[in-house]
């Protein structure tokens, strides 16, 4: 029997095929077309013109080129080529919206950039299995992340807006105005998602800024509050904005802003100003004694648990006033002798007791 071929080569022997290897070396005007229609493939995404693409061939022409050790070519230029876009196209038209809806076109240039990110990502799978691990260099997703973080979030102007932007929205909803809270939601999540697992762009960004405006606006209202209420009014008002912070740090800030913004509101609405409220004529805890304010005393007493001496000053308060109606039972009139009888004296002490044991269960 005659040898067979395959592929052009003659069998070594019957019964054996011998399958000629795939050639390692590709010639550069093959790659350069390779990476002309993969470079166009990603600028039509980026444009959002992907219909018409064929994402199996692709990947296999992504493949091809990092199968021959094109890698670094393939990465390089996805590089230059996200880049290029955001720069010349995304940057601009989030620049040109400083002072007209600048929240709503950087969140949708977000949202677009992190779904051509994605594709773009589908088509380089294999770039990222081997390449991207062999070399110890950024996934194709991260990169994207990375690019838009340098030339978008930090391009100087949209930088220093953002921040402020924030800032005034959280500054409007506290005095009460409506705002877009998803606008704030998706940038305060895009803040977190291009630190890369590090919460640090969105801290430096935002969360340092924000406790510190915080800061200064709390000061400013719990002394005119102060100056404005009573202490019943004022604990009901730390409670409010307490809650307040809370929701807002859980449904559009990062949650773990929750535990710095409560510590904030902590010290400057209520260990800055406990003494004093405690000690507020006619309304602060002896006004609430005298007068069975057990809910205001629950309360206070409550507020007061979540600071360093808050409890141990309500309770001074407490019992400097309980001494002085135990002694108002024992205490003698101008002649010397005592206003009471001893069976009066008795249930005195007895009505006394039952009043503040009261206090400890329902307070």
């Amino acid at each position: 029997m005659s040898s067979l071929r395959l592929g052009g080569q003659p069998r070594a022997s019957a019964g054996k095929m011998r399958i000629r290897a795939f050639p390692m070396n590709m010639d550069e005007r093959y790659v350069n077309d390779i990476w002309a229609l993969l470079k166009n493939a990603i600028e039509e995404i980026q444009r959002k013109n992907n219909s018409g693409l064929s994402f199996e061939e692709l990947y296999r022409n992504a493949y091809t080129m990092v199968l021959h050790k094109h890698g670094e070519r393939l990465y390089s230029g996805l590089r230059q080529v996200v880049t290029e876009h955001l720069v010349s196209k995304v940057q601009v038209e989030v620049e040109a919206s400083l002072n007209n809806n600048f929240l709503g076109v950087l969140n949708t240039m977000w949202t677009e950039h992190q779904t051509a990110m994605v594709m773009i990502r589908d088509i380089l799978m294999y770039m990222d299995r081997v390449y991207v691990q062999q070399n110890g260099v950024d996934s194709v997703y991260d990169m994207g992340l990375i690019l838009f973080r340098d030339h978008v979030v930090h391009s100087l102007p949209i930088h220093q807006h953002l921040s402020a932007t924030l800032l005034y929205l959280v500054a409007k909803e506290r005095g009460g105005e409506v705002v877009d809270r998803i606008s704030v939601k998706t940038a305060c999540s895009m803040l977190v998602t291009i630190g890369i697992g590090s919460r640090n762009i969105y801290i430096q960004d935002f969360e340092i800024p924000f406790l510190r405006e915080s800061a200064d606006f709390y000061q400013l209202e719990s002394q005119r509050f102060l100056a404005e209420n009573s202490a019943s009014v004022y604990i009901r008002k730390v409670e409010s904005r307490l809650k307040e912070e809370a929701d807002r740090a859980r449904f559009y800030l990062d949650q773990e802003t929750e535990v710095p913004i409560t510590k904030v509101l902590e010290k400057e609405l209520i260990s800055e100003h406990m003494k004093e409220v405690v000690e507020m004529e006619n309304s602060g805890v002896i006004h609430m004694l005298e007068h069975g304010r057990e809910d205001d005393l629950a309360c206070m007493y409550k507020l007061l648990c979540r600071v360093p001496e808050g409890r141990q000053i309500m309770i001074s308060a407490t019992s400097a006033h309980l001494r002085d109606e135990g002694r108002s039972h024992v205490s003698e009139d101008e002649n010397g002798e005592a206003n009471r009888s001893p069976v009066a004296y008795i249930q005195g002490l007895i009505n006394l007791k039952d009043k503040y044991d009261g206090y400890l269960r329902n307070s």
